[in-house]
C-alpha cells in the first residue's frame, strides 16, 4: 500500500541564491515528482530600501521559475510576519488540513533521500505518541554512518516533520516556563544534563531578550510530553545560511554541522522507539563542542571541559 506523501512547506524571504539552491536540491529528491510544495514568501519590514525590495522581488522570482515539485501552491504575503509567526502560521493552518507536514527554510539543501525518510517515518510512527519529531538534520556525532536512524530526547528545526497530535501541544507562549529559572534539576535536564543552555535560550525567548525563535518553544512543548525525535545517523540537511544575510542563524550554530552527502539515503528505522545511551553521549559530546568553541569567556571553557569529563567517565563506567 503506497504511503500518502506530506505536504512540504517551505519558507522563503530575502535570500534568492540560498533559495535557489535549496529548491533545487529539493527538486532532485526522489519522491518530488510525487509531493505536494507550499512555499510561503515572507513580505518587506517597514522602511525596507530598495535594495532590499530588489532581494525580496529575487525571492519570488526565484520559486516562480519552475515547477519544483509535482505540485506547488506560493503564498505571499504583503508585510513582514517574521520568521516565527511564519512558520507557526503557516505549520498550524497546513498540519489541521493535512495532518502532517514536512518543514524546510530557505537556507537548507537536501540530501536525494530526505523527503522519503521523511515521509517514511511519518507513516512508521504516526500513532505513537512519544515520538513527536522527524529530523532531516543530524549533529556532528562520533557514530559511523550506516544508512540508519536512532531517537535522541531533542527536536531541530533544520528540516523537519511532525504529525497534528504532537503539534497541537505547541504553544506559542510556552506556558510552564518560569519554572525552568526555580528548579535547577529541571532546567539541567532541558539542558540535556546542562550540555547547552536551551533553559537560558526559552527564557530570553520569552522574556523578549534578543531571541525571536518558534524552535526553542517547539522543543519546550515536545519536553514537556516526554517525547523523542528521530535523526537519521548521518545529516540528510546541510544549511548554506551563514552569512551577513542570516537572520536566525548564528556563528555558534556553524560548529554543528555535520559532513553532507547529497546522495545519501535512510534505509533502517527502528522498531522501538527508545533512546541508547551510546547515541545521547555522542550527542551530548557535539554539543558540549559547539558551546565551548563558541564561547569567549574562559570560566565557561573550563566548566565545560570539566563537564565533558565527567560525562566521559560516567559512560566509561557505564559501559
Amino acid at each position: 500500500m503506497a504511503i500518502e506523501l506530506a505536504p512540504i512547506l517551505l519558507f522563503v524571504y530575502n535570500r534568492p541564491d540560498q533559495t535557489r539552491k535549496t529548491l533545487e536540491a529539493l527538486a532532485d529528491n526522489s519522491l518530488a515528482d510525487q509531493s505536494q510544495l507550499f512555499i510561503y514568501a515572507d513580505g518587506p519590514k517597514r522602511g525596507t530600501d530598495t535594495a532590499g525590495l530588489q532581494k525580496i522581488e529575487g525571492v519570488r522570482n526565484v520559486i516562480a521559475e519552475r515547477q519544483w515539485c509535482k505540485h506547488v501552491t506560493i503564498i505571499k504575503a504583503n508585510s513582514n510576519k517574521g520568521l516565527a509567526n511564519s512558520i507557526i502560521d503557516g505549520v498550524t493552518e497546513k498540519i489541521n488540513e493535512y495532518g502532517k507536514v514536512i518543514v524546510l527554510e530557505d537556507d537548507l539543501v537536501t540530501s536525494k533521500g530526505f523527503i522519503k525518510f521523511m515521509n517514511d517515518a511519518l507513516d512508521k510512527y504516526q500513532s505513537d505518541e512519544k515520538v513527536m519529531q522527524v529530523s532531516g538534520h543530524q549533529f556532528p556525532l562520533n557514530i559511523p554512518p550506516n544508512h540508519s536512524s536512532f531517537f535522541l530526547p531533542l527536536t531541530t528545526s533544520w528540516g523537519w516533520a511532525t504529525w497534528k497530535r504532537a503539534w497541537d501541544h505547541f504553544d506559542s507562549d510556552a506556558k510552564g516556563y518560569e519554572i525552568l529559572k526555580k528548579n535547577r534539576s529541571l532546567a539541567q535536564r532541558f539542558d540535556l544534563n546542562s550540555v547547552y543552555p536551551y533553559s537560558k535560550m526559552l527564557v530570553s525567548q520569552m522574556e523578549g531578550k534578543d531571541i525571536d525563535s518558534w524552535a526553542i518553544r517547539w522543543y519546550w512543548a515536545v519536553f514537556k510530553e516526554n517525547g523523542i525525535s528521530l535523526f537519521p545517523d548521518k545529516s540528510l540537511v546541510q544549511n548554506i545560511g551563514f552569512g551577513i544575510l542570516a537572520t536566525h542563524t548564528s556563528g555558534s550554530d556553524a560548529f554543528l554541522i555535520s559532513d553532507f552527502d547529497k546522495s545519501y539515503f535512510i534505509s533502517d528505522l527502528p522498531k522501538q522507539p527508545k533512546i541508547e545511551e551510546k547515541n545521547f553521549y555522542s550527542l551530548k559530546q557535539a554539543l558540549y563542542k559547539s558551546f565551548y568553541k563558541s564561547s569567549s569567556s574562559i570560566l565557561v571553557k573550563a566548566k565545560i571541559g570539566i563537564k565533558m569529563g565527567l560525562i566521559f567517565l560516567k559512560f566509561t563506567l557505564r559501559n
